[in-house]
């Protein structure tokens, strides 16, 4: 396995995101701590955040921790932009919404957070990975709405990257459903390795149980961003 150099390894970090996808806020900060080295975000789904309130997200951003709050808004257009005022209260530094809940609503998140955290960006989902089809013109329209709104950038899967770079929008790409080659997909059917999803444009990956779940989390992560580093050594050539 590759020794990252300090530089190269900062470079990674800034293209991969820890899943936290825990129910408790100390195993949450634990983990973050432990995995901090090579991973320059944290994202806190909804069993943390449920769990813990917005202890999940200060929690970590008082540690000097940038956060996703991965909460998948999707409501009316008013309800969703006093939520994203409120998360950004909390500093975050993205926030998710669907896309699926229209111009409106996309607007009203952006607006929204930018009244509490002008610095913070909102992310689009445009199709869930545990779906297993997504249609280009689906996925076409949603990153069309989220350029609209005033998006920082879109959730995507990876067998969606071609589409939404297709769009030429110039908006930041998020993939979750990341894994490790020979790791269990589990309930996600749309899955990449780190290396095949970078290659293939993705500018953030959101790493969850193929690093957490595992009995040496470091040494996975350590595999992750090697992985990374490979990739966008290939992007620069």
């Amino acid at each position: 396995m590759d020794t990252l150099a300090p530089r190269e390894l900062e470079a990674v970090r800034a293209h991969l995101a820890v899943a936290l996808d825990v129910g408790d806020l100390g195993a949450g900060l634990a983990l973050a701590a432990e995995l901090g080295p090579w991973f320059g975000l944290a994202k806190v789904g909804l069993e943390l955040f449920t769990a813990t309130g917005p202890a999940a997200v200060t929690g970590l951003t008082e540690r000097g921790v940038d956060v996703m709050a991965d909460l998948k808004l999707h409501d009316i257009p008013n309800t969703v932009g006093r939520a994203a005022a409120a998360a950004g209260r909390h500093g975050v530094r993205y926030l998710t919404v669907h896309a699926a809940g229209g111009p409106a609503m996309l607007a009203a998140a952006v607006d929204g957070l930018a009244s509490t955290a002008p610095a913070a960006g909102v992310l689009a989902v445009t199709v869930l990975t545990s779906e297993i089809d997504a249609t280009p013109s689906v996925l076409a329209e949603r990153v069309q709405l989220a350029s609209a709104a005033g998006c920082a950038g879109v959730v995507c899967a990876a067998t969606d990257l071609e589409v939404v770079r297709g769009q030429g929008t110039g908006l930041v790409t998020v993939t979750p459903g990341i894994r490790l080659a020979g790791s269990e997909p589990g309930d996600q059917a749309r899955v990449s390795t780190p290396g095949a999803a970078l290659a293939a444009g993705a500018d953030i990956l959101v790493v969850g149980r193929t690093v957490t779940s595992t009995p040496e989390p470091r040494v996975a992560a350590q595999a992750v961003a090697t992985e990374a580093a490979r990739a966008l050594r290939q992007t620069l050539r």
